[in-house]
């Protein structure tokens, strides 16, 4: 008879039940096939999937048609990378870490195996489900299919994760600078991409911090108070 730990950890490993979110993923499933390749759910809150880089703007239409996702939120991209300067704890210049940019790299749910994932958000406002989208960039082209032939509103998310993360979007209509000069060199999202201003100034958060006062200490004036 199994003890009361091993009952507690069987539980702790089952993933509880959300049909809502287990029928998105499973009609995903149906019309990509193969293209998905992995599927994370947060019970009552999110089903994440991650699809091949190919099907990228088919997963898209499936989300807008199949799943009734007609709101689109968000695109944007994620750099897996370990900074190589670190959190800019310290006050000065170090040489950066040696890290692999080929990886391999510890990704988020429903993992990865590159170091530049696109996702994106979407949501049935009926249904009040959403559902995020993920595919890794491949590392040879750093080129995905455009989401705006399926969201128009994916025109300048696409804009910024092209001008930051150096992410392309085939079929978009004009990848151009939102923030940015137009020769300005580099994309600054990238883990590897050198803040200088924090080499010079490190965060505000990180120094000069006050700690937090004792818990046991009494205000001011309390003490001996027999008013």
């Amino acid at each position: 008879m199994p003890s009361d730990t091993e009952t507690e950890a069987a539980e702790a490993e089952t993933p509880e039940p959300d049909p809502v979110r287990e029928g998105l993923r499973d009609r995903m499933a149906a019309e990509l096939g193969d293209a998905l390749l992995a599927s994370d759910i947060a019970p009552g809150t999110q089903l994440t999937v991650r699809v091949a880089a190919e099907a990228w703007r088919t997963a898209g239409l499936v989300a807008r048609d199949h799943l009734g996702c007609r709101w689109f939120d968000f695109l944007s991209a994620i750099d897996w990378m370990p900074s190589p300067y670190g959190r800019y704890e310290d006050d000065g210049f170090e040489a950066p870490a040696a890290i692999d940019p080929d990886g391999p790299f510890e990704t988020g749910v429903a993992g990865g195996e590159t170091r530049f994932q696109v996702f994106a958000r979407v949501v049935d406002t009926t249904a009040h489900t959403d559902v995020v989208l993920k595919a890794d960039v491949p590392p040879d082209t750093l080129t995905v299919p455009s989401w705006v032939p399926v969201y128009d509103g994916a025109d300048w998310h696409e804009r910024e994760t092209w001008e930051m993360f150096g992410v392309a979007f085939d079929g978009h209509p004009a990848l151009r600078n939102i923030y940015l000069p137009s020769d300005f060199e580099g994309n600054p999202l990238r883990k590897d991409f050198p803040l200088i201003a924090r080499i010079v100034k490190p965060w505000p958060g990180i120094v000069d911090v006050e700690p937090m006062p004792e818990e046991d200490e009494e205000p001011a004036g309390e003490e001996g108070d027999a008013s």
